[in-house]
């Protein structure tokens, strides 16, 4: 096939402009986007802290007694008479980033109980999508 000059189609550097746009569009909306996601996180697990919370309440009304532990929400305990669980969802044991909940029996400042996420770094301590998320 021979070409003609009269043949339509993109140049190089038609096609490097649109290129250009393109990267110059990634780079304007990706962090926005990205930034969102590590935020819904951070919402989902307040959500997470919330239901566990109402878990290891429904334990202890049903038992007369704190759970030693969160996997007792999902498994009953030998010693538990009266558990009618199980109380969560194995599967939100696990904070939005697959870290295990920290539960602390008794937890600090007098509270029966703490749980606790290190927010998505999984280390005690920082900001934004790394705070922790605390029982209160």
């Amino acid at each position: 096939m021979r070409y003609s000059p009269n043949q339509s189609g993109f140049s190089l550097i038609e096609l490097l402009v649109v290129l250009a746009i393109l990267g110059l569009l990634a780079g304007l909306v990706l962090p926005n986007v990205l930034g969102r996601m590590g935020g819904a996180k951070w919402k989902a697990a307040g959500s997470q802290l919330i239901t566990i919370q109402q878990g290891i309440d429904s334990f202890a009304l049903d038992t007369t007694r704190l759970p030693d532990s969160l996997e007792q929400l999902v498994q009953q305990p030998g010693d538990a008479d009266f558990w009618s669980g199980p109380y969560i969802q194995k599967q939100i044991m696990k904070d939005p980033w697959g870290n295990d909940w920290v539960f602390r029996k008794p937890g600090e400042n007098g509270r029966a109980y703490d749980l606790v996420s290190y927010g998505e770094d999984g280390v005690s301590g920082g900001d934004g999508t790394n705070k922790d998320i605390v029982s209160e």
